[in-house]
């Protein structure tokens, strides 16, 4: 191919003939089916740069240029030290959805996650008692201990909650739910750092999450929507006490 445009009416051009890709794009097409038809699989680790240019006969500038793109299409995240690794795309683009919306509709966007909450997760809570694995069990309980030794660490603390929350949309065993779920964690952290240091909100939050464990041990689909429901009502009252006390902190009058 020359590359040279076809010429129609009146010698304008119409269309280009098609060029080679370039070689990046031919690594990220390949890696890209590689996911499409499951032969990795979110939470895969990538080859070392240089083992994937060895595998592809390219430079390490080609291998690096695919891997850039790859991120930017929501396929994999780069952890430094660790290595490149493939992500769940539905959650990804997802997150890039809700984040832009939140930061766009600030007055209202935690009222529009605690709606959103309230509609999802008591029934995420029904399901998983149902369907929950003895890996969910334990992944949930060891969430729970180290919330339970993390009342004063907010980082530890929020992880934990975030890791019960998960497990609990992963015991569902429907990917189309842990996505979402999983698309909404950012934000989930940044509501729990909102509403953390509100007086006894920790404690409160460790009672609703013990109930709502207990429920799902026993299969009880009932009590765990019950307690479900329960907790995001804790939350929502703490995020209103914390909302409370920054305008009042905000309207004190500089000394």
């Amino acid at each position: 191919m020359t590359g040279e445009p076809f010429l129609g009416v009146g010698d304008k051009p119409v269309y280009k003939a098609i060029r080679t890709s370039r070689l990046y794009e031919q690594i990220v097409e390949q890696i890209e089916q590689s996911i499409v038809k499951g032969a990795l699989k979110p939470g895969d680790q990538l080859p070392a740069e240089r083992e994937l240019a060895l595998q592809f006969g390219v430079s390490r500038t080609a291998v690096r240029e695919a891997v850039k793109a790859l991120r930017e299409k929501g396929l994999v995240e780069a952890y430094s030290g660790r290595g490149t690794f493939v992500i769940d795309g539905r959650s990804q683009a997802i997150r890039q959805s809700l984040d832009f919306m939140m930061k766009t509709g600030q007055a209202d966007a935690y009222l529009h996650l605690a709606e959103m909450r309230a509609v999802l997760e008591p029934e995420i809570a029904a399901l998983a008692a149902a369907r929950v694995e003895e890996q969910h069990l334990v992944t949930m309980r060891e969430a729970v201990a180290i919330m339970d030794r993390s009342l004063q660490d907010p980082d530890a603390y929020i992880e934990a909650d975030l890791d019960f929350h998960l497990s609990l949309a992963e015991a569902v065993a429907n990917p189309l739910i842990l996505s979402l779920i999983d698309s909404i964690v950012g934000l989930l952290r940044e509501q729990r750092l909102r509403i953390f240091n509100v007086d006894g909100g920790p404690e409160r939050g460790q009672f609703h999450h013990k109930r709502i464990l207990a429920a799902i041990e026993q299969g009880d689909g009932e009590g765990a929507r019950d307690s479900m429901r329960a907790h995001l009502e804790q939350i929502r009252e703490d995020s209103q006490a914390s909302s409370a006390a920054r305008e009042q902190l905000q309207s004190k009058p500089a000394s």
